[in-house]
């Protein structure tokens, strides 16, 4: 019989890359501490309809790539040519944002007069993509949403508050490229989407099937194409810049100088529009420079000032973005980055013989309760065998119990680095703990250095 494999687009972490994980987000939430952002968790499945009426029918995300979650009931009516509720139309979220506003909105936290609400959260995506390197079927995103402020000192915070997360977990400065624009606003857009549709229309024959299409339905996305003969017609449509209105020129040069103010460099990119329908004014993308070929962007986001109302809630700015974790590992590697071994204790305990087992393990839960990490053998490995498992367990200290150390009411402990021993009574888990603290502390020390 065949063994059962995981699924397509979809990957382990196994423990190396697992406690990696905890520290990428725990850096992350960090760093977005610094500004205001507390953590929010949100459903893995929504109402179908938040994502329709909030990314937008026409775009790929939800034409093509959301999974659908489904009851064996709920199929059954289906199959029998019945029909579902709204409630019971379900789907995998394909990205966060979403999410969190409804959340925002549901519960009431933008309070009137108060201030803006800033949230960030962690968790697995689900989209229905061709898997290929730095692209899953199911991903891992971190992401931030501030509802409730319209200035443009929240996209720049935001904005800069990403690239120090992205220098924090060891991105280097000068390996990545900082794309901006603006999409305008519901005063200036529509205009300007015609332009675009006109301009494509134009250049029909040059463009692909899903470019002629998108004329129709969303013609900004044709930005997005990744087949290089479309990028290179797209090159030469009409600039969204040269079309903005008086408050989004404003906008979008206040958001420029505080970039400016910050040092924080960055390109103008007129044909960054992103992938999402609800994005309005300030657009940003982070991109690696060499490494990751086309699969190259590691973050972005921007500004939804609409998406609130579009999902039924109350007229409210926003600003957010989500970053990659896969594609940021990626790029870390391109730069030597190696996972830490998952396992690192601070002891372990040799028992020379069966008898000394039982006071084995209470030593050990001792050690412990008082913060230590670390085993016992579990195995009746012979002495010498249980030294190898301490070093493969990367463990500080040894612990050798015997019947001779039990009658005497000892411990001896092996610094495994210089090989020293000493003798500890047992007695006095308080002195056997003062060891490890000593070595626990140069280790972390060493950790953030």
């Amino acid at each position: 019989m065949a063994s059962i494999q995981r699924a397509e687009g979809t990957f382990d972490l196994l423990p190396d890359e697992a406690k990696f994980w905890r520290k990428f987000r725990d850096t992350a939430f960090e760093v977005f501490g610094r500004y205001g952002y507390v953590p929010i968790e949100t459903p893995i499945f929504e109402q179908t309809a938040l994502f329709v009426r909030g990314i937008g029918e026409a775009t790929d995300v939800v034409s093509k790539e959301m999974f659908t979650a489904i009851s064996g009931e709920n199929l059954n009516t289906l199959l029998g040519g019945g029909h579902l509720k709204a409630k019971s139309r379900l789907s995998l979220r394909p990205e966060g944002t979403a999410g969190v506003v409804r959340a925002v909105a549901q519960n009431g936290l933008v309070t009137q007069g108060g201030a803006p609400v800033k949230l960030a959260y962690a968790g697995p995506m689900f989209r229905a993509e061709r898997p290929q390197k730095g692209r899953q079927r199911q991903f891992n995103q971190v992401g931030i949403e501030c509802l409730g402020a319209d200035e443009p000192t929240i996209d720049a915070e935001g904005i800069i508050m990403l690239m120090r997360f992205y220098e924090a977990i060891g991105i280097p400065a000068g390996a990545m490229r900082l794309l901006v624009n603006s999409m305008g606003c519901e005063n200036c857009r529509p205009a300007y989407r015609d332009k675009v549709r006109a301009y494509i229309l134009e250049h029909a024959d040059a463009l692909c099937e899903e470019c002629q299409r998108r004329a129709d339905t969303n013609p900004l996305r044709a930005f997005d194409c990744k087949k290089e003969g479309c990028r290179e017609v797209m090159a030469g449509a009409p600039r969204i810049v040269e079309h903005l209105c008086d408050d989004c020129h404003v906008h979008y040069d206040a958001v420029k100088g505080l970039l400016d103010g910050a040092d924080v460099a960055y390109v103008e990119d007129y044909t960054l529009v992103r992938g999402l329908d609800y994005y309005t004014r300030t657009v940003f993308e982070v991109q690696v420079i060499e490494g990751m070929g086309s699969q190259n962007a590691i973050g972005g986001g921007g500004r939804y000032d609409k998406l609130m109302a579009e999902i039924g809630g109350a007229n409210t700015p926003g600003f957010g973005f989500a970053l990659g974790y896969e594609r940021c590992l990626l790029a870390l590697q391109a730069h030597g980055f190696e996972f830490e071994p998952a396992v690192k204790y601070d002891f372990y305990i040799a028992c020379v013989d069966d008898s000394v087992r039982p006071l084995a393990f209470t030593v050990a839960q001792k050690l412990r309760d008082a913060g230590m990490q670390g085993d016992i053998d579990h195995q009746h490995r012979s002495l010498k065998g249980q030294f190898k498992q301490a070093d493969k367990l990367s463990a500080d200290y040894v612990l050798i119990l015997g019947p001779d150390e039990v009658a005497q009411g000892v411990v001896k402990v092996r610094n495994m680095a210089s090989h020293n021993e000493v003798l500890v009574p047992l007695g006095e888990a308080d002195r056997i703990v003062s060891s490890f603290t000593d070595s626990t502390a140069a280790r972390a020390a060493g950790a953030t250095s």
